[in-house]
């Protein structure tokens, strides 16, 4: 069974707005024969000028699904992110399904029920996953600071670098807003 946390910025969730993610969210399961104690964190954000972001994040055994939706109504807004959620799980599935077939075992994580739509996104297969570039590169000690003035020099959304003050592999990213993100590892 799906819990739910769900927590409004700048908005109070009403009775209403809560079933209503209950409901589409809680679809999702369907699609999975065990979910001992799986949390949806839903985020609910208003703007001044009357728009909604709407995050989602479910942390499973072996995923995590995670998805976000800008729309001006908030129901139209939580069906995008359903939507986006089924079409996550759906390729998932396809996949594991595919590796434990391949290995002559079976994974007991999803019900085997068909898709009701179908979905461009689960065409892609393991064999579509190309890498066709590689490069090793020596992370030099550095602050973020630094990493993100490095990163733009070089014109990339993201560098990955060594944490002068944590002494561990962190990555900075531009996010869509223009502003940065900082990733740290433990």
């Amino acid at each position: 069974m799906i819990n739910f946390e769900i927590h409004g910025d700048n908005l109070t969730i009403t009775d209403a707005m809560r079933n209503y993610i209950e409901e589409k969210i809680g679809k999702l399961e369907r699609y999975f024969t065990n979910v001992p104690n799986a949390t949806a964190h839903v985020k609910v954000k208003t703007y001044q000028n009357s728009g909604t972001k709407i995050e989602v994040t479910i942390p499973l055994k072996n995923v995590t699904l995670r998805a976000e939706e800008r729309h001006d109504d908030l129901y139209a807004g939580i069906d995008l992110i359903n939507n986006k959620l089924e079409r996550q799980v759906r390729k998932y599935k396809t996949r594991v399904n595919r590796k434990h077939r391949d290995r002559g075992s079976e994974e007991d994580i999803f019900v085997d029920a068909q898709p009701t739509q179908p979905d461009l996104d689960e065409e892609t297969t393991e064999s579509d996953i190309e890498i066709i570039r590689s490069k090793t590169f020596h992370l030099k000690p550095m602050d973020p600071e630094e990493a993100v003035l490095q990163m733009n020099l070089l014109g990339h959304d993201f560098f990955v670098f060594n944490d002068r003050d944590t002494d561990g592999t962190s990555i900075v990213y531009r996010r869509k807003n223009g502003k940065y993100g900082l990733i740290e590892t433990e």
